[in-house]
């Protein structure tokens, strides 16, 4: 009996021979860092080679759920807000003497805007009163128009 079930070994080792040594698997150390965990090459490699790899799902991933849906505690006390928020616009009082002073000096306001190195439209919100007041502007008119036009005259 021995020598028969030895028969059929030597015959299924015939059949299948050992596999060659450029199949048989390579057990590999993966790295422990972060950055090769988050690698595609990494990740890759612990497939090929077996290695348990464990994925989860962030909640509210690669959504803006959290932006919109919900309303969060500043938001709401802006909702509830009932004051009126507005910029602060260019005074009568700044815009008519603008324009008094420009007239006084025979300017047109492309020329103005030209001498205070601004764009004509900066010059046509300040007189018509739709900009929002910058020191900075103010300034260059008052240079340029040879005019205090802030303050008290």
């Amino acid at each position: 009996m021995v020598f028969f079930f030895s028969i059929i070994q030597l015959e299924l080792a015939s059949v299948y021979p050992k596999p060659h040594k450029r199949f048989q698997p390579i057990k590999t150390e993966c790295q422990n860092t972060s950055a090769a965990r988050k690698d595609d090459k990494a990740v890759n490699a612990a497939h090929r080679s077996g290695a348990d790899i464990e994925t989860m799902k962030k909640h509210n991933a690669a959504t803006n759920k959290a932006a919109s849906s919900s309303t969060s505690l500043n938001t709401k006390r802006l909702d509830e807000d009932t004051e009126n928020l507005a910029h602060d616009r260019v005074p009568t009082e700044l815009k008519k003497a603008i324009m008094q002073a420009r007239t006084d000096k025979k300017l047109t306001q492309v020329q103005l805007a030209q001498i205070i190195n601004e764009k004509p439209q900066v010059n046509q919100e300040y007189e018509s009163g739709k900009a929002i007041p910058n020191q900075q502007i103010i300034g260059k008119l008052e240079r340029a128009l040879g005019a205090k036009l802030r303050g008290k005259k």
